[in-house]
């Protein structure tokens, strides 16, 4: 590249992954609804036999939102932030284009057949990691293409120094790489006894050492996936967004450190009241405590970033998704330390509390992030406006609405759940079966079950305004500067 030319950037690979993000969106959050409406009305998994049951399709929820819906938003943002903080264009390597090529059809791939096996029931039955070995080895391949694409724009930069931004994706990419290998270390049963399928496997880990290696990466799949690489998105696309500096850029190296080292020693939480050692579950505790520090620094570096800027809130959607979203991170951020203090947790474990804390951040932290990243990237990939403005701010308040009905009716049935568990008489009998629980849950998963569809609505005004943004929009003559242009 010569003095005074335009640096021209290649958008293909992050196209591929936006398009991705929709419809693996789709999917994920369509199933999820199905499910809800299974727990309010329970004749509902009877409708395609065995496939149609919430035990197939929960996982497959689980898997479709967190690596479909999120991972292709993270990696379509990657193949966009990347290039622009390097100062380098993908076209610039032939190397590097073949690998993000690679790396999208690899990735649908993999995606398409953790459909497949958990459909048909082939699973690990470990949160968030149920795909069997022969597709782990192929998620491997996956995430080291990532890195390739990742270390090898950095070393061809121009840019010398690193934003934060590229510091939370290189972290997002190391840690999961660590935590996927030791967590899905499993042999084939047929390998160990001559008998049964080649698809099926044990873990490595026995018993209490299983459970602890599992939520080491359990939790740090928050980790790493809903916050770190989110964080990335957030630190770059707010300021381009509203033309505002971060707020304090030594803020967020030391949340990014801090985050780095307490979030690692958190998983343990999720084995409070177990056979784990008692020292396991206290260091789960206290480090879930800590966790608040660094979580609240990265959230408030992000709203101080918008000081004096306020009125973008009434002009740019944008801004509302990510300074909404921010508030939702942060939230979720105390409500989970919270949750992880043994006498709370003696109350919520198992109840409806922790998925309603799950979904809080996950819809409005993640959802609304990835959603601000594809709308702010779509005018200067496609060279073409926004669709709607109006369909923007629908679409926030009905995902809005969707999403306090959500988490607000699950922490009442949590928190009824637990409270009718442990209720007893004057002899100290329980008050309470099991069922008696489930009966009174009822109205509350109805309303949990609308709000995740009111979500899905919001997802399906989002798809068609991306749509419509891409095929018939206003055409640009140039790229925006600040705010993304939009129609009325």
């Amino acid at each position: 590249m010569r003095p005074g030319d335009v640096l021209s950037y290649d958008y293909t690979i992050a196209k591929c992954f936006m398009f991705t993000t929709m419809i693996f969106g789709i999917v994920g959050m369509l199933v999820g609804v199905i499910i809800a409406f299974q727990l309010a009305y329970p004749d509902l998994n009877y409708i395609a036999g065995q496939y149609s049951a919430f035990g197939r399709l929960r996982p497959l929820h689980t898997n479709g939102v967190v690596y479909g819906f999120m991972l292709s938003g993270i990696f379509a943002s990657w193949y966009y932030v990347g290039q622009r903080v390097l100062k380098v264009s993908m076209a610039e390597s032939k190397f590097l284009m073949a690998i993000g090529k690679m790396h999208f059809i690899l990735y649908v791939i993999v995606i398409a057949l953790a459909v497949v096996s958990l459909l048909a029931g082939v699973t690990t039955s470990k949160e968030y990691a149920e795909l069997e070995w022969p597709i782990d080895i192929l998620v491997v391949i996956t995430w080291v293409l990532w890195g390739i694409s990742i270390f090898g724009l950095i070393g061809i930069r121009r840019e010398k120094t690193l934003y934060i931004s590229l510091w939370y994706y290189i972290a997002a990419f190391l840690g999961v790489a660590m935590l996927y290998l030791f967590n899905n270390m499993e042999i084939p049963t047929r390998l160990l006894t001559g008998m049964g399928s080649w698809l099926h496997s044990v873990s490595m880990y026995a018993g209490t050492n299983d459970a602890l290696v599992q939520w080491w990466w359990g939790h740090n799949a928050v980790a790493f996936v809903f916050t770190v690489a989110i964080l990335a998105q957030v630190y770059y696309y707010l300021p381009k967004e509203s033309g505002q500096a971060v707020f304090s850029y030594k803020l967020s190296l030391f949340s990014f450190w801090s985050l780095m080292f307490v979030y690692l020693w958190a998983g343990g939480h999720h084995l409070i009241y177990s056979t784990v050692p008692d020292w396991m579950q206290t260091m789960g505790s206290v480090f879930s405590v800590v966790l608040i520090l660094p979580s609240w620094g990265s959230g408030i570096n992000i709203l101080l970033t918008m000081r004096g800027e306020w009125n973008q809130l009434r002009e740019n959607p944008l801004i509302k998704f990510m300074l909404w979203g921010t508030t939702f991170y942060m939230f979720s951020t105390l409500e989970g330390p919270i949750l992880s203090i043994k006498s709370v947790n003696a109350l919520a474990h198992f109840t409806d509390w922790i998925p309603g804390h799950v979904h809080d951040g996950t819809l409005g932290w993640v959802g609304f992030m990835t959603v601000a990243a594809l709308y702010h990237m779509a005018p200067r990939v496609f060279k073409r406006e926004i669709y709607s403005k109006s369909l923007m701010e629908t679409q926030f308040w009905i995902q809005t609405i969707g999403i306090v009905l959500f988490f607000s009716s699950m922490w009442i049935a949590g928190i009824t759940q637990g409270m009718m568990w442990r209720a007893t008489d004057e002899f100290g009998i329980l008050s309470y079966s099991f069922i008696d629980t489930v009966e009174a849950l009822k109205p509350y998963y109805w309303i949990r079950a609308i709000g995740g569809l009111l979500y899905l609505v919001g997802f399906f005004i989002f798809t068609y305004n991306m749509i419509k943004t891409f095929t018939s929009s206003k055409k640009l003559d140039k790229e925006p500067l600040n705010a993304s242009p939009m129609a009325a």
